[in-house]
């Protein structure tokens, strides 16, 4: 029997254990700047089925997070006509990391220090689960789409843009 490596948990698991919100775990080995491509390529997932979580903000400064597919980036311009902004761009890391209480690298959706809207690519919640980060460098979550919405009254968008 193989072990798996342990992984204390976060806010984000201990946030979802307590509402009875099943979770898978999976770890890899983060690298800097390797981003969800790179967690998917290690764990063997379909880059388009993990999401990456980005901290936001609109003209106002009021912070949002958006889940996009992890081979995307997000067309703010669209992004800002769908949710109702002048707006939107993308949060300094120490910035992302205030309104989050996360690092970046890994930041969850759930369990955030400030209670923020979240967006999610509507594409993502055709998958039956959606790899997200889970509150850790290095830590994926497999959730259902309901989780997001149920848990973070996550709205979809349609944002996505294919990197070049």
């Amino acid at each position: 029997m193989s072990k798996e490596k342990h992984v204390s948990e976060t806010p984000a698991t201990q946030l979802l254990k307590k509402n009875k919100i099943a979770f898978t775990g999976h770890t890899y080995d983060y690298v800097d700047h390797g981003g969800a491509g790179e967690a998917a390529r290690q764990l063997g997932l379909d880059p388009h089925q993990v999401g990456k979580t980005l901290i936001m903000e609109d003209e106002n400064s009021k912070p949002l997070v958006v889940i996009m597919h992890g081979d995307c980036e997000v067309s703010t311009k669209n992004l800002a006509r769908q949710i109702g902004v002048k707006r939107v761009v993308p949060c300094s890391v120490e910035t992302a990391q205030k309104h989050s209480g996360y690092m970046v690298g890994g930041t969850s959706p759930f369990a955030t220090r400030k209670k923020m809207p979240v967006w999610v690519e509507a594409a993502l919640l055709n998958y039956p689960v959606i790899y997200i980060n889970g509150g850790r460098r290095g830590y994926l979550i497999g959730v259902t789409p309901a989780a997001l919405i149920q848990m973070l009254g996550a709205q979809p968008v349609e944002a996505g843009l294919a990197k070049i």
